[in-house]
């Protein structure tokens, strides 16, 4: 199957690099044939400043942008600070994807998250379930803004021809990723009690909520993987989902968790806290049938990560 899209000879510009996703973008596009991957860091570009924006795009002059950038967080970042999540993701996809278009860019492809999708949606999510419902209330600002970014693509496919797509990934995890209790999604932050747990020879290790809602994990290396393919191949007016089509319970990962690291202790749920949306599983088939599948066993990846952790301990916590 030829490509729609090639990326060989190409500059391209990553926004987010030093994010999980754009760090693993970066290793993954340092294996193709492109002309030079394009980086800017936080302290020399602010991505909500639209003038610096397109300045740093017409200077450049990338052929391909893969917005990765974004602020982000768990449940209980989302629920404390609504107005950052919805504001700053708004400036940030304005800036960019109108820049991009402004600035002649030819290939964007917008990064969302599954967390676009209604609380309630049928599973597993196809794409077609996005504005069917309510969102889940403790991370809608972010989701919104998410949603936001999607449309800004379609818009300017609509009345340009732009060929911006969307891709919504799943739940990631892997090398990167942000230990901070306070605003760190499920694994890093499990990974992180476990081996705090592990460290202090406590009885028990403690988990949000009953750990009955089912979620889907996938490695970011898979994802950038994913990303890639879809740049080459999809080039259609919807986003399109990245997954797996597997998941587990909070309890059933907790428990992985707690074998990868070593951690010999009791699991208890502590049930005064939420769950979130009970239950979020991909509906993947679309890149599926494009010839793409994920290659990285959750609990291969799971030790992956800890090893990193690890290794990183001192700056990722």
């Amino acid at each position: 199957m030829d490509p729609l899209y090639s990326l060989q000879g190409k500059r391209v510009f990553v926004a987010g690099h030093r994010g999980m996703v754009g760090q693993a973008l970066v290793r993954a596009l340092a294996e193709e044939n492109v002309a030079a991957i394009l980086t800017a860091p936080r302290d020399q570009l602010d991505l909500r400043d639209r003038v610096a924006v397109a300045r740093f795009l017409r200077q450049e002059k990338p052929d391909a942008v893969f917005l990765a950038a974004a602020k982000v967080g768990g449940i209980l970042a989302n629920d404390s600070y609504p107005a950052e999540f919805l504001f700053d993701n708004l400036e940030l996809e304005t800036a960019v994807i109108r820049g991009a278009f402004e600035a002649g860019v030819e290939r964007l492809v917008f990064l969302g998250s599954s967390c676009i999708y209604p609380k309630l949606a049928p599973q597993p999510i196809t794409e077609d379930a996005l504005l069917t419902g309510p969102l889940e209330p403790t991370n809608e600002w972010y989701a919104i803004a998410k949603i936001a970014g999607i449309k800004m693509c379609q818009a300017l496919r609509k009345q340009h021809g732009a060929r911006y797509i969307s891709v919504m990934p799943t739940n990631l995890y892997g090398p990167g990723d942000n230990y901070d209790l306070a605003t760190s999604h499920v694994i890093p932050a499990l990974l992180r009690k476990a081996h705090e747990a592990k460290l202090a020879n406590a009885r028990e290790f403690v988990i949000w909520g009953t750990g009955t809602p089912r979620r889907e994990f996938m490695h970011v290396d898979d994802c950038a993987s994913g990303i890639l393919h879809a740049t080459r191949y999809y080039d259609g007016y919807e986003h399109i989902n990245i997954g797996l089509g597997e998941d587990v319970t909070i309890r059933e990962l907790a428990e992985m968790v707690m074998q990868v690291v070593g951690f010999e202790g009791r699991l208890v749920n502590d049930a005064t806290k939420p769950d979130g949306t009970p239950r979020k599983l991909m509906d993947a088939s679309r890149l599926h049938a494009l010839g793409w599948h994920a290659e990285i066993p959750l609990r291969e990846g799971l030790a992956s990560a800890y090893e990193w952790f690890v290794e990183n301990h001192a700056a990722a916590a």
